[in-house]
């Protein structure tokens, strides 16, 4: 592992002297490339620099104890050693984990698909909450959002809703939301108080770019019309509407929320290439059946991964056995707890898969 990290350590002061060159800086383009090479390197060089300096302090402390004669210095450098030495396991961790393979979509935008489920108006409603919570989460995070595709129920509900989240390592972080989330709760159209089970699906993907998915103009039709509805918050009223159908999947594209024909066309484009693209990755990850099993959950889509219980105030994802009872914070967009403790289950499993392989 060592000889790794310091391959990477040289590569990452290599860069950092090709980019302080006069020349460098004049090719942008180049430029920049070296500077996201060193952006990706920087974590494992600064958490091996803690590492070799916390090194460094035990060595300091023995020969502190060996050569000093005041029994308080004495005491001081063994309280320090004690400190050093407990860290050692932690920061070893911590470069095994920078050193796992990176999902080679992590850093990318994603495309998020919300579907109202079993329960009617009742999941349809809760698709919309759950629409709202990850778009206060991703502006807690400083992304952008930006709603491509939605049907609404006109009562506050949506049928479903797609949207993209630009921000930095978006995928990396949502990419543990897909699957089935379901609400338990009593519905205020429930006069007899009894407490009602709906569910919604949630997919998110990364977003694909016209290199990765490539469209042949003959598989596809394309429709102009008016935006339809009920006038709610999805829908606009120009003859803007845009709907895409794509021949070999059957999958359609419907997107109205823009009045520009141009920018819903853009947008529909957009997520089909997303749903090709994660086609394919979803091919590739059940060829891959033992990689997938290491990971959180199977990744499929139909497996339920969380429950929200109104009444008992609670969030439990069944994943990793989580609960929060903190339901109105989480609702509001307050996720990162949650996200947190997936990706560290997520890492601790491929750790113990390349330490098991090893």
């Amino acid at each position: 592992m060592f000889e790794q990290v310091e391959d990477i350590e040289k590569k990452y002061e290599e860069i950092l002297k090709i980019a302080s060159q006069p020349e460098a800086a004049n090719d942008s383009k180049s430029y920049m490339k070296l500077m996201k090479e060193q952006a990706v390197l920087a974590p494992v060089v600064e958490a091996y620099r803690d590492y070799k300096s916390n090194l460094k302090n035990i060595d300091e402390a023995l020969e502190l104890i060996g050569e000093e004669s005041d029994e308080e210095m004495k005491a001081l450098a063994r309280q320090e050693l004690s400190v050093a030495k407990s860290r050692v396991p932690e920061l070893e961790n911590r470069l095994k984990i920078l050193l796992l393979p990176k999902d080679e979509n992590d850093d990318r935008n994603i495309i998020v698909e919300i579907r109202a489920g079993a329960g009617g108006d009742e999941a349809a409603l809760f698709a919309a909450e759950v629409y709202r919570m990850y778009v206060h989460y991703a502006e807690s995070r400083g992304w952008k959002v930006e709603t491509i595709e939605c049907e609404d129920t006109g009562i506050g509900g949506m049928k479903n809703v797609s949207f993209m989240i630009r921000g930095d390592g978006a995928y990396s972080v949502m990419k543990y939301e897909s699957g089935v989330h379901r609400v338990q709760r009593v519905p205020e159209t429930e006069s007899g108080g009894r407490i009602h089970t709906s569910t919604i699906t949630v997919a998110v993907m990364p977003e694909a770019e016209d290199v990765d998915v490539q469209i042949d103009e003959k598989d596809i039709r394309i429709d102009v019309m008016r935006a339809s509805g009920n006038g709610g918050q999805c829908v606009n009223t120009t003859d803007s509407a845009v709907r895409l159908t794509h021949y070999p999947t059957g999958i359609v594209i419907y997107s109205q929320t823009e009045k520009s024909q141009i920018q819903n066309k853009a947008k529909a484009f957009a997520l089909l290439r997303s749903k090709l693209y994660d086609l394919e990755l979803q091919k590739k990850q059940d060829a891959e059946s033992e990689e997938r099993r290491s990971q959180i959950g199977t990744g499929d889509r139909s497996e339920k991964i969380r429950t929200y219980n109104f009444p008992q105030g609670r969030v439990t994802d069944h994943r990793i056995k989580l609960t929060l009872y903190r339901i109105e914070d989480i609702m509001n967009g307050d996720l990162q707890e949650i996200l947190d403790a997936l990706i560290a289950a997520d890492q601790a499993a491929k750790l113990a898969k390349v330490e098991k392989s090893a």
